[in-house]
């Protein structure tokens, strides 16, 4: 009798013969029955209808088995899907933002060789429920409102995602300095501190931060402001894609200082003597040489 059932239900998927449902199978006329070969309960291949269809219809796409059940069998009802878009919420909530004096944060920034007293004036510190879970972190600003966030166990930024922009009070600076992330800028005034601490003139450029090389069109317009603008990238590819990107745009005005980090894959690692392994020497980039150790920019 399985075979039977098996047999009325193909056949009447391809509307070969009439079936008759309910109570008792009754006698059916098949016409292709004898001309072909009929899917068997008996074989040991469980599953329902959309798994017969899927033998039947040689194919996997369950909208297009659901239709032609519905054109073979009327009287089969297929089940409609409807998936509901659930709002989904922020994933950084409850957000505080305070002055940066976390002992486990200034220690996460001492372990990459930062100056405390450098960093706490461009940096915050950001409490936060993030996935359910209390959080806190170092928050940089960018221009947007939103936060690159940084402690030793997380990375990660809250929207909106945009670049950094450190202007200086007073007339308009005529040099901008271009770093990748918020680590390379603190990185860099740390070394300036460090090799230059009698006149260290921090203020003497502004500064753009991309916080991603993915932002460096954002930067663009920011940029054209300026008259001088040195570019303090990583020395990978990402980094040199970010530089060509930039120099199409401000070609005669734009130089790259990554040369004097040669050898360190950001200005963070040759702050803290970290080499880079090459497998492959980098293509060359236009390289600003300093007459001086150091990075006198």
């Amino acid at each position: 009798m399985l075979n039977k059932v098996m047999l009325s239900t193909e056949s009447r998927m391809r509307g070969d013969m009439q079936v008759r449902f309910g109570g008792r199978y009754g006698k059916t006329y098949c016409r292709k029955a004898v001309r072909r070969s009929v899917p068997s309960l008996r074989l040991g291949r469980g599953g329902n209808i959309i798994t017969l269809a899927q033998e039947l219809y040689a194919s996997d796409y369950v909208p297009y088995l659901l239709g032609r059940i519905a054109e073979q069998a009327p009287h089969i009802r297929p089940v409609s899907f409807s998936f509901r878009q659930q709002a989904s919420e922020p994933s950084f909530q409850h957000l505080e933002v305070g002055e940066l004096t976390h002992p486990a944060l200034l220690r996460y920034l001492q372990e990459r060789g930062i100056n405390i007293a450098l960093a706490k004036p461009e940096c915050r510190e950001l409490h936060f429920i993030h996935n359910g879970k209390p959080y806190f972190a170092i928050g940089f600003p960018n221009v947007a409102g939103g936060y690159e966030v940084r402690n030793r166990f997380f990375k990660g930024c809250i929207a909106p995602k945009d670049i950094s922009h450190i202007r200086q009070q007073g007339e308009l600076r005529e040099k901008c300095l271009v770093f990748e992330g918020m680590t390379d800028y603190l990185s860099f005034l740390t070394l300036r501190m460090k090799n230059c601490p009698a006149m260290p003139n921090l203020d003497r450029q502004d500064y753009v931060i991309l916080n991603s090389v993915s932002n460096v069109s954002k930067a663009v317009d920011v940029l054209h402001g300026y008259g001088r603008i040195h570019c303090l990238l990583d020395n990978d590819e990402a980094g040199r894609n970010a530089y060509r990107e930039l120099e199409r745009e401000f070609a005669g005005r734009i130089r790259d200082f990554s040369d004097n980090y040669k050898g360190h894959k950001d200005l963070n690692d040759y702050l803290c003597g970290k080499r880079q392994d090459l497998a492959v020497s980098p293509p060359p980039r236009t390289i600003v040489k300093q007459k001086k150790k150091g990075l006198g920019l």
